[in-house]
């Protein structure tokens, strides 16, 4: 999310994180102190809008889309005041962390290789998040650097923070628009049958769920694509793979992966005990954010990769995985899978259903995936 003020009215822009939310769940998320009677009012009287029209607290808001809030006021403080308001002065200790973690800076970005178990932002129960940790890496400048995007809290890697407002709205617009690539490394279990597919399956919230959880929703869920290519096999029982998030929903690889009955090892959430490789091997979650390639504001590429985590560089050890052939050549993104994809999603539902009423009897048994091989 990025935000700019003119004249005392709020614009924000959606990031991807956000697609598909209520409109009253993004305030909860960024303008906790905006309560709910406030938002209500102001769509009432016309002052709420997004994407230039008027809009209600229960609207579905999309990346990319420009929220725009009335001058902020004593029941609605900005969210700049909100959040400088509640950081605390950090240790020694603390921003000699937060500096140890910046892979790259320049005049418009700064990438960090975010370390699994750090969440990006605070959140219920969390207090040590990336976010909160913002104000080390300032350096010269004397603005904050922003949040554009973000990663799951068990999920290591790339992670890019804009260095100034006009930089947040020109990556939160990459980001939005796709134009940005993000490459993954992921551990599964056992070994997806076709090399090089795509998965395309829609995603929804679970119900009744009380922290994030997500479920493939084939009757009503949004989008979801993701492709991968099989970096390298250890016989039958583990595969190494590179996975691209095609959109942008809430822990769309980890629910992809194991909806074709390869779970990225250590997910318990979404693949449970068939998640967790036998031995030495760690139970931390095997998916790291390998490689972010966009264009800064200057026109420029940026082309940035970051080692693994401990857990994943010592996993990939034990197995055997030669971590010197892992990044793949960068290809072209594939838009639209088109009708061989929405065949393998078929394919991917009779699987599941297969695997619900004989899942204890075939546990640990190979699983080929429903996606469109590369020709």
């Amino acid at each position: 999310m990025s935000a700019n003020e003119s004249d005392g009215v709020r614009q924000f822009t959606v990031g991807e994180d956000d697609d598909g939310i209520r409109l009253d769940r993004w305030f909860k998320r960024h303008l906790p102190d905006t309560s709910f009677t406030t938002v209500a009012k102001w769509a009432r009287t016309g002052q709420l809008r997004v994407g230039g029209k008027r809009a209600q607290p229960g609207d579905r808001i999309e990346s990319g889309q420009i929220i725009r809030v009335p001058p902020a006021d004593a029941s609605a403080p900005t969210i700049m005041s909100v959040k400088k308001a509640e950081r605390p002065t950090l240790s020694d200790d603390q921003i000699e962390f937060a500096q140890s973690l910046v892979i790259y800076r320049d005049d418009y970005a700064i990438v960090l290789n975010k370390p699994a178990g750090l969440a990006t932002q605070g959140g219920t129960k969390l207090t040590a998040h990336v976010d909160g940790l913002l104000d080390a890496l300032m350096f010269e400048r004397a603005d904050r650097p922003k949040l554009v995007h973000r990663l799951d809290k068990d999920t290591s890697g790339v992670l890019l923070i804009a260095r100034s407002s006009r930089a947040a709205a020109h990556f939160s617009r990459a980001f939005a628009g796709r134009t940005a690539k993000k490459l993954y490394w992921a551990i599964v279990m056992r070994v997806p049958e076709i090399r090089d597919g795509v998965i395309e399956l829609p995603i929804s919230k679970q119900p009744g769920t009380g922290g994030e959880k997500m479920y493939v929703d084939e009757a009503s869920g949004q989008r979801a694509v993701t492709r991968y290519r099989r970096i390298e096999r250890a016989a039958s029982r583990t595969a190494w793979l590179e996975m691209q998030p095609l959109t942008g929903r809430t822990h769309q690889l980890r629910v992809h992966a194991a909806a074709i009955g390869h779970p990225i090892v250590g997910d318990v959430k979404y693949g449970g005990k068939d998640a967790v490789l036998a031995g030495s091997i760690s139970r931390k979650l095997h998916l790291h954010a390998r490689r972010l390639v966009i264009e800064l504001p200057d026109g420029k590429t940026l082309d940035i990769k970051a080692e693994p985590a401990p857990h994943f560089a010592e996993t990939l050890a034990t197995i055997g995985f030669d971590a010197s052939i892992g990044d793949l050549p960068l290809e072209e993104e594939l838009v639209d899978p088109g009708a061989e994809d929405r065949r393998a999603k078929h394919k991917a539902r009779d699987a599941r259903r297969e695997r619900r009423d004989s899942h204890r009897s075939r546990r640990g048994s190979g699983r080929v995936a429903p996606t469109r091989s590369k020709k």
